[in-house]
């Protein structure tokens, strides 16, 4: 059985939040963060685009996200290495491409 991937996820609050604004939202987003969570809080951002708090943290991927994923995932369970050998064995020739 496949081991669930999580994803980083992210929420952004603007520098323009009142103080009373800002505790609301840090409880209300603390209340509904997912279990094993490890949210981060940054600083991030500069004088000339503004400055905003960051917070970041683990979730389990959506239904909808898995189902992308399998599309493009790797369905015959080859691991790097494997893959890598197969491009290994890949014919390479130093020359013009072939403009046919």
């Amino acid at each position: 059985m496949p081991v669930p991937r999580r994803v980083k996820d992210f929420i952004d609050i603007s520098e323009y939040t009142s103080l009373d604004d800002l505790i609301r939202y840090l409880k209300t987003i603390r209340d509904n963060l997912p279990p094993e969570h490890q949210a981060e809080l940054k600083i991030r951002g500069d004088d000339v685009f503004g400055r905003r708090l960051t917070i970041s943290y683990f979730r389990e991927q959506t239904a909808e996200e898995l189902e992308i994923e399998s599309k493009y995932g790797d369905t015959d369970g080859a691991s790097i290495e494997e893959l890598r050998r197969k491009l290994d064995d890949v014919p390479f020739r130093l020359g013009k491409a072939n403009n046919g």
